[in-house]
């Protein structure tokens, strides 16, 4: 008889892994565009549980040098419009400036959406990584355009924020204003003499209330123009209606220093704009910020923690019903702990790998009840969810079994022992498993996945990845699938595989169909 560990039928040969994980681990290398993705839609150029922040960067920039420029733009603009990303979008698409001027002109103003982003893109652009240390005369030129589109609500949010500043930004490339107005605020920005006259009038308020901030009335500015000034609880009180959403998400705790929330009258407007349907939906929230946001309650108003809760279940209704035996497997090993978007100095979220891993299988659960939730490390953890209880509850319970080593297979092993019936198998890690790696051959994971699927025939995997790193514990085929971030992506491919099935477009092809 031939040798059936060589000569295995076609029907159940598996594909041989060739990688190794960060941890070790046997591991499928992503395809160049996958793993792009990935970074695109995790990376945050910071410094996570596995790799460096320069790390990092070097792998992304490799990436880019590997796929062709115009997966580059797509994927900037992917990360920016769908993802909401920052950082990565404004590095893919400096990268295009010295591989495809054409493209780079193309993406440039549908991924700098804002002055923060345009001000990445300069820093960039600047620093050399990319391969130029200038700006040049097409990044100078589009740079020009976005001063010259910008309303003077924007050039004034733009000018919050340093490293470049806005004013560094002008004096690099000389816009030339379209009149007296545009050019007393340019030299304002820049600290230069101008005629206070032709100043926009919110600026002009503005000057007068720093010259007497008791008797004149509060300008209609982001908050951050009065944080170096002396204002009484009232004014903080209407900085906090005025603020957009997320700035209001983002500085609950300023207010309630500031004695905003003693005044039960402001508490409840702020705890109804919190609450409120459609500026959540035009805040673009992402469940794990408001996760976030919950985290840092503490001290805070019972009433500012239950509006959070009640902004989650509005935030999350879009997570669609699953039909059939649905299955959510969420990593809480050690490496889970580490923070969702990576370590730097003074920026670094409270939030966990472990906290999104476990918010999405809640979240899941809350729309499908029926739905079973298994949480593992190097073995499936015991864990009972009411899915009755809140998505914020649901998650912490999860949350807190976090720790030991990782076996992405553990989960799979245990539907398998049980003979178990699975329809959909939602499957959230950093894929950085090492506990049940063997020397050669299939990964575990995708020797447990085919014994499932020899069971379930109709079975789909959905593969999350919370983490930027460039391998995996599957193959992405035909009944496989995978997304990577911790955004609404997430659950939009969840809801178009619920709709759609088989036929579900991939993550990847989203991407390459983008218009550049």
């Amino acid at each position: 008889m031939a040798n059936l560990s060589l000569f295995a039928s076609s029907r159940r040969a598996l594909p041989v892994a060739t990688a190794r994980n960060e941890a070790g681990g046997l591991a499928y290398a992503r395809s160049p565009r996958g793993a792009l993705a990935l970074y695109a839609a995790t990376g945050c150029l910071n410094s996570t549980f596995y790799a460096s922040d320069a790390e990092q960067l070097d792998r992304v920039l490799a990436l880019c040098a590997e796929v062709e420029p115009r997966f580059v733009a797509q994927t900037a603009i992917h990360a920016r419009r769908i993802g909401a990303m920052k950082d990565m979008p404004a590095l893919l698409l400096a990268s295009l400036s010295v591989r495809d001027r054409a493209l780079f002109a193309a993406a440039f103003p549908q991924v700098v959406d804002n002055g923060r982003l345009l001000r990445n893109v300069v820093q960039i652009l600047r620093s050399g990584r990319v391969g130029r240390k200038s700006l040049g005369s097409l990044p100078k030129r589009l740079v020009r355009e976005w001063l010259d589109r910008a309303s003077e609500k924007q050039l004034l949010s733009a000018a919050i924020g340093n490293a470049p500043s806005l004013a560094d930004v002008i004096r690099m490339v000389h816009p030339k204003p379209a009149d007296a107005g545009r050019e007393a605020l340019y030299a304002w920005i820049l600290g230069k003499p101008h005629d206070p006259a032709r100043l926009p009038d919110t600026v002009r308020a503005y000057e007068a209330f720093k010259r007497d901030p008791a008797n004149a009335e509060l300008p209609d500015l982001p908050f951050q123009y009065f944080t170096s000034l002396t204002l009484d609880r009232a004014q903080w009180a209407t900085l906090a209606r005025r603020a957009s959403w997320q700035s209001l998400r983002q500085n609950l705790n300023t207010f309630a220093r500031k004695g905003v929330f003693e005044d039960k009258a402001a508490l409840y407007e702020v705890v109804a704009k919190l609450t409120d349907v459609d500026a959540i939906r035009r805040a673009r929230v992402f469940p794990y910020q408001l996760l976030t946001a919950y985290q840092a309650t503490e001290g805070l108003p019972r009433e500012i923690g239950e509006a959070l809760q009640d902004a989650m279940e509005i935030a999350t209704r879009n997570v669609p019903a699953l039909q059939g035996d649905v299955v959510v497997a969420v990593d809480v090993s050690g490496s889970m702990a580490s923070p969702v978007t990576g370590v730097r100095k003074g920026a670094t979220t409270r939030t966990r790998c472990v906290d999104v891993a476990a918010l999405i299988a809640a979240c899941v659960q809350r729309n499908s009840p029926l739905a079973r939730v298994m949480a593992f490390d190097t073995a499936v953890r015991d864990v009972r969810l009411n899915p009755r209880d809140s998505v914020m509850t649901q998650a912490r319970q999860l949350a807190q079994l976090c720790g030991g080593g990782t076996n992405v297979s553990a989960p799979l092993a245990q539907l398998n022992r049980e003979k178990a019936r699975v329809d959909l198998l939602v499957l959230v890690s950093d894929n950085e498993s090492w506990r049940d790696t063997r020397g050669e051959g299939a990964t575990e994971t995708m020797r447990q996945w085919a014994q499932i699927k020899a069971r379930c025939t109709q079975a789909k995997l959905v593969c999350i990845d919370l983490q930027p790193y460039a391998t995996s514990q599957t193959v992405e085929r035909a009944d496989v699938i995978h997304v990577g971030g911790f955004s609404d992506a997430v659950f939009d491919l969840l809801a178009n595989l619920a709709a759609e099935g088989a036929g579900a477009q991939r993550w990847v092809d989203k991407i390459a169909d983008i218009e550049v």
